[in-house]
């Protein structure tokens, strides 16, 4: 490999600043120009386009902007809390007042930014809903999807904070529901919109608002159950009343009777982020790695799913978020990169070296550019070449920023723009799996009830089946195949391990389960909202 030693700008983005200013001094080899935007071309891309345009638009565009895949609010606040990653202090570079610190760590209040912002985005979106109902001239079908849609914007808050305002017209000021209140609100929304009184073995969906069709920027009758599932999978922890038992018959009615498959061998898409140059990069992305890729748009796991968009359908930023600045060379990004999140060494490490999951969900070792040769981070070390390590020095106040593996699952495409194309999803086959096989061995407390469908996911991954299935094995299991899709924090809540240690995480409160009220949502709601225990 030759080895051309390229300078890339990111000295005005670091305290390092000696180091940068004394480059001229150190630079090996021949030095290439910084990147020009310009070059190359990469030609047509297709991705999918930002959704349908018809009276639900401004409801599901909802979607992207509640902070499903962006930084600062709901996914950030889920990710960042769990054992999956955190975003490191690196000197005065993502500091930010400590909020993200606090967030990792457990040491939260109810004046953290993060929360108070995935409250709005969600109400924000709650509020498209409700406008699309009050606007009129929906049909049954409509009617039914924009309730459910609500639903799920209530879900989060329920997951989140557990006692909010149940908002279904502007202008309402109700009371302030308690956990188990808005539990039967969501359920009674989803059954309402699939046109059942339950969910039960031999239910009678014929005369259901929500079609079968297959739409997935859409709900259809398999997204309503879907998400019945999850909410039921977790229902012990929000009522004190497990549901299990229609946990698994909501994802087996999906698993049996919806079509869907998973993508696995002979299930690809074209390699959007191939750089020519280097033979190790694949021409195209198959199994599990299509499911998430820039092109994934017509994948046959996905059932329900946020369109999103470079041009028309922003508001997915995670290689902005997490890759090295000078990765923006790799991918010949337009923007430079954020350099924040990294996934925790322990998670990292928790796959096995075969699991074909591993090399899809995270970058790691040396990186190179488009055109294969070597990326130098002067800033860091002296070793020169860019080398990302799944080890992390510490969380803070000065950490490597080469250090922990990046988050590469909704992987990048050459010439991509700061706002990405993957299609971000909701509801899975793959999760449904995994959900039927929890709520099935939970049922029957009996775990060896999960194998066959723990095993079906292990297959897809290129992984032996499991001999025997524990609570803690299903857990990490679980982990592995669901990394980024904001489920670590409800799984390690639902299993009791949220109080539990790691890395730099020792807090342990009971209370911690839910987040605090906002403060500011508080002060604002003229004393019609209170806080939750504990804060």
């Amino acid at each position: 490999m030759k080895y051309t030693y390229k300078l890339f700008t990111i000295c005005f983005a670091l305290l390092t600043i000696s180091a940068c200013t004394n480059l001229d001094e150190i630079l090996v080899g021949d030095t290439t120009s910084q990147f020009n935007g310009e070059e190359p071309s990469f030609g047509n891309f297709d991705g999918g386009g930002a959704g349908p345009s018809d009276p639900l638009s401004s409801a599901f565009n909802a979607l992207r902007s509640s902070g499903s895949a962006s930084h600062g609010g709901y996914w950030s606040v889920q990710s960042v809390s769990s054992d999956e990653m955190a975003i490191t202090q690196k000197g005065g570079d993502w500091y930010d007042g400590g909020i993200w610190l606090d967030m990792h760590r457990h040491t939260y209040t109810s004046t953290n930014d993060p929360l108070n912002g995935a409250w709005g985005q969600q109400y924000d979106a709650i509020g498209a809903c409700n406008t699309t109902i009050a606007n009129g001239g929906l049909d049954a079908n409509q009617m039914a999807q924009v309730k459910a849609l609500r639903a799920f914007f209530y879900y989060r808050l329920l997951d989140m904070y557990g006692r909010v305002k149940i908002l279904t017209e502007a202008g309402g000021n109700p009371a302030q529901s308690t956990r188990a209140e808005l539990f039967n609100f969501v359920e009674s929304e989803l059954l309402a919109s699939l046109g059942v009184a339950n969910v039960s073995v031999g239910m009678d969906l014929t005369t259901s608002p929500l079609g079968t069709a297959n739409a997935a920027y859409r709900i259809n009758q398999f997204a309503a159950l879907g998400l019945l599932s999850k909410l039921y999978l977790n229902a012990e922890v929000y009522t004190g009343i497990a549901m299990n038992v229609e946990a698994e018959i909501a994802a087996g009615y999906v698993i049996d009777n919806g079509g869907y498959t998973l993508c696995g061998v002979g299930c690809s898409v074209p390699n959007e982020g191939k750089r020519p140059a280097v033979d190790s990069d694949p021409e195209t992305l198959e199994g599990y790695a299509a499911v998430f890729a820039p092109n994934n748009q017509n994948n046959p796991e996905i059932i329900w799913s946020i369109a999103y968009d470079n041009v028309e359908g922003g508001g997915m930023n995670f290689a902005q978020m997490s890759l090295h600045y000078a990765s923006q060379f790799t991918w010949n990004l337009a923007d430079q990169p954020w350099n924040g999140y990294s996934a925790l060494e322990e998670f990292y490490n928790s796959y096995e070296s075969a699991d074909k999951r591993k090399a899809a969900n995270f970058i790691v070792g040396q990186q190179f550019d488009y055109s294969g040769s070597a990326i130098v981070d002067y800033a860091e070390s002296s070793e020169l070449e860019l080398i990302l390590t799944p080890f992390i020095d510490e969380l803070e106040p000065n950490a490597s920023r080469e250090g922990g593996a990046r988050l590469g699952k909704f992987s990048s495409r050459q010439g991509q723009r700061a706002e990405m194309d993957n299609d971000y999803p909701i509801i899975r086959l793959g999760d449904l799996y995994l959900i039927r096989a929890e709520a099935k061995a939970r049922a029957a407390g009996d775990w060896s009830l999960a194998a066959t469908d723990v095993n079906t996911i292990r297959a897809r991954a290129g992984l032996p089946a499991m001999g025997s299935v524990t609570a803690d094995s299903f857990l990490a299991e679980r982990g592995r195949e669901m990394f980024m899709e904001v489920t670590r924090r409800q799984d390690l809540i639902r299993f009791g391990k949220w109080g539990s240690s790691w890395w730099e995480k020792t807090n342990s409160d009971a209370h911690k389960t839910m987040f605090p009220i906002p403060q500011a949502q508080i002060d604002g709601s003229g004393g019609t909202l209170t806080q939750n225990p504990g804060y």
